[in-house]
């Protein structure tokens, strides 16, 4: 029996992730207000992890509501610099302070995956990547996100390790997809315990 496989997010990353993983599947991004669902996490004690995981489950569900019988991806990301979490940067002069704060300094990245079918949360998942970047002078951050542009208003952290953002960074601990946002080989294991992809 095939089930149909829903990844709740527009995220081109994600979806490319998938496509070449060879899965079958359709994009539907959540329509659910991420600062809303994170407000009542603040002051709780929750770990950027924690919030990272309640984003995914909170999107997975809202598309799963809407599609019985559907196995659907929730998958979210957090930056964390201590205490401190990060969110996708509202513009340029945003994308500037945030290089600025991670200069020098090493970050971590949490994404969290889960998998909802019916209104019911079936396997969460988070993998953390620590980050460590170099020291940035002011003046390369300006030329950089000159370069780079609106790219760097679409990841919490300003950069995509993927193009350009390699050039910030002096260590990295963790997963490429995790670094992406789609932790691949614990999903597809997942995907695979459930026969929704052949195993």
């Amino acid at each position: 029996m095939t089930q149909r496989i829903i990844l709740a997010s527009g995220s081109p990353f994600r979806k490319k992730l998938l496509e070449n993983a060879g899965i079958a599947f359709a994009a539907i991004p959540a329509s659910i207000d991420e600062r809303a669902v994170e407000a009542p996490l603040e002051g709780s004690g929750a770990t950027p992890e924690d919030v990272a995981l309640v984003l995914a489950e909170a999107k997975a569900l809202d598309v799963s509501e809407k599609n019985p019988g559907a196995l659907v991806i929730g998958s979210d990301q957090t930056l964390s610099l201590g205490d401190d979490v990060f969110h996708k940067p509202a513009d340029m002069e945003a994308a500037r302070r945030h290089l600025l704060k991670l200069s020098g300094k090493t970050h971590h990245l949490n994404s969290a995956v889960v998998l909802v079918r019916d209104g019911e949360t079936l396997w969460r998942h988070v993998d953390v990547a620590r980050l460590t970047m170099r020291q940035l002078d002011p003046g390369f951050i300006g030329r950089h996100l000159s370069r780079v542009g609106d790219k760097a208003l679409s990841s919490v952290g300003a950069y995509q390790i993927e193009g350009e953002g390699i050039q910030l960074f002096d260590k990295i601990d963790g997963d490429y997809f995790t670094i992406v946002g789609l932790p691949m080989l614990p999903l597809l294991a997942a995907l695979r315990e459930r026969g929704a992809i052949d195993g």
